[in-house]
């Protein structure tokens, strides 16, 4: 039975099949026009097929990689014991999983990626705010991830060639070998995402084991160094369990939810493909705080090793497994570095800006084109210059972005849970003049608390080294809680300013609801 709806939005066509996901029904043309292409379509609920092994393997992949090590690492450099970085590090994914799973809900049920997703909240054309921001962070996590690949064939070229390749001419501060690894890793990870999803979902199931056994390889080299265990567990914190430590542990809190605020909001890019919604609840669930906590543990041992070794933290594990001698221990090292990097950035930092960018302009630029804009403003961002130093990395670049991606945030849960209960329209998604249009597209009340969400959240940060000083100084004291101030910020001022503004909500009270639990079109 299809109800009738309100002059001028035509009755929307889909199916809530028993198991509660939800597809356009049989024979129903796919949305067409200026907002769709058949990258951001809905994925028809039979190519729903990824398992609990697919995302606990995709997540494997993701979070045992390089910039996961220096994550950890970066808290021993900065002061903490190991104690106190794997206690900082698994609450931070204990938090961040929350919202990760909230967001992930709508991707098995309606089949759709992020910037659709977000298209009921901010409007058709608003959500390209939030794909946008999100892309551009991606580009900077992409040229950083593939700044540690380069570093990797580097060092594993220059074992194997000798002074000529390792000690080559400097531009720009580097060898210029190191660039061409930089720009030989660039094309590689390029030419994977050119061949698709299915290609990624592969090559996350194998590459997720294989780093891990590398992770532990590096434990037993760094441990055998050390003479033992010991040593590793007994470098103390320099810091204590005092004022100095809890002052630290605010912000770096923060950064380690900002590691992957990025993934809490584009994860309908992957849960779109999920067999059923316990399928993406406990993969996501296992695979994240479990992995990232274990990796997190290993990387402080190691890091610790290296203190009572060389007498300094060393953080970076490509400069660690330079230091040794054995070829064939270098070697593995680096494969596994090469392996983890190419795992972590084609999953995380390209397949949700390829969908962004294809989201400003469906008709103009696809999936493809999008991940080729992504790598080449991952160039000009200069990444070297943001993964130089530990603090800059953790304070500066994580917990701005983990402030400004938690108002996001709030505003999809606000609107998907609060709001909907989450109920879509899945046509009305790709529609000029449907319920998700607004006014022109955008919904002002998403733009308002997101730049209220994002004002209070950064305005007080310390950009340096991008920029002296702090935008707005009297906001300093919210700064080390950006990510939290950001999502609870932009969720109230959203649902309030709805509660304020209810006749633009006029049309989308009084048309049918689209997600009526038949097996049958309901509207």
């Amino acid at each position: 039975m299809t109800d009738t709806a309100p002059p001028g939005i035509p009755p929307t066509r889909q199916v809530t099949l028993p198991d509660g996901r939800v597809e356009l029904a049989p024979g129903t043309p796919a949305p067409a026009g200026p907002h769709a292409n058949a990258d951001l379509l809905p994925v028809p609920a039979a190519r729903r097929t990824w398992t609990t092994y697919n995302f606990c393997a995709l997540w494997v992949g993701m979070a045992h990689n390089t910039a996961s090590w220096t994550l950890a690492s970066g808290l021993i450099a900065v002061g903490m014991d190991w104690k106190q970085a794997v206690f900082t590090i698994a609450l931070a994914n204990l938090i961040v999983l929350v919202p990760m799973l909230l967001t992930g809900h709508a991707g098995p049920k309606y089949g759709i990626p992020f910037p659709v997703f977000a298209r009921a909240s901010f409007g058709v054309r608003g959500a390209n705010l939030p794909a946008v921001v999100r892309a551009l962070v991606a580009c900077g996590w992409f040229g950083i991830q593939t700044w540690i690949g380069g570093e990797a064939i580097y060092f594993l070229a220059g074992k194997l060639i000798g002074d000529r390749w390792a000690n080559a001419a400097e531009i720009g501060g580097h060898a210029w070998t190191m660039w061409l690894s930089f720009a030989i890793f660039w094309v590689i990870q390029v030419a994977i995402i050119y061949r698709g999803m299915e290609t990624i979902r592969r090559f996350e199931n194998w590459a997720a084991p294989f780093v891990l056994v590398g992770a532990f390889v590096m434990l037993g080299w760094m441990s055998s160094k050390a003479g033992g265990l010991g040593p590793l567990f007994d470098q103390p914190s320099k810091l204590g369990w005092g004022a100095d430590f809890w002052k630290l542990f605010a912000p770096s809190l923060m950064g380690m939810i900002g590691f992957w605020s990025t993934l809490s909001l584009n994860i309908p890019d992957f849960t779109r493909y999920g067999r059923s919604q316990r399928a993406q609840t406990r993969g996501q669930a296992l695979g994240l705080p479990t992995t990232m906590t274990l990796f997190a543990f290993l990387s402080v041992l190691v890091t610790s090793g290296s203190q009572a070794v060389y007498g300094t933290p060393v953080w970076d594990p490509v400069q660690l497994a330079a230091k040794t001698d054995n070829v064939v221990g270098l070697l593995y090292a680096l494969v596994t570095v090469l392996v983890a990097t190419l795992s972590v950035n084609i999953a995380a930092n390209l397949v949700s800006p390829a969908f962004d960018f294809s989201n400003i302009a469906p008709r103009k630029v696809s999936f493809r084109t999008g991940a080729l804009i992504t790598a080449v403003l991952a160039v000009v961002i200069c990444p070297w210059k943001l993964y130089a130093d530990p603090q800059g990395y953790i304070f500066t670049w994580l917990g701005l972005v983990g402030g400004l991606l938690g108002t996001v945030a709030g505003i999809l849960i606000a609107d998907y849970w609060i709001l909907r209960r989450s109920r879509l329209d899945l046509v009305d998604l790709y529609r000029r003049g449907g319920r998700y249009w607004y006014a022109a597209g955008w919904n002002g009340r998403a733009v308002a608390a997101f730049v209220a969400g994002g004002v209070l959240a950064i305005g007080g940060a310390d950009f340096h080294p991008l920029i002296d000083g702090r935008p707005i100084p009297a906001l300093r004291s919210l700064a080390d809680y950006g990510w939290a101030v950001g999502l609870g910020t932009s969720l109230v001022v959203y649902l309030l300013l709805t509660a304020a503004l209810p006749r633009d909500r006029e049309r989308e009270r009084t048309a049918p609801d689209p997600a009526a639990p038949t097996g049958r079109a309901a509207a």
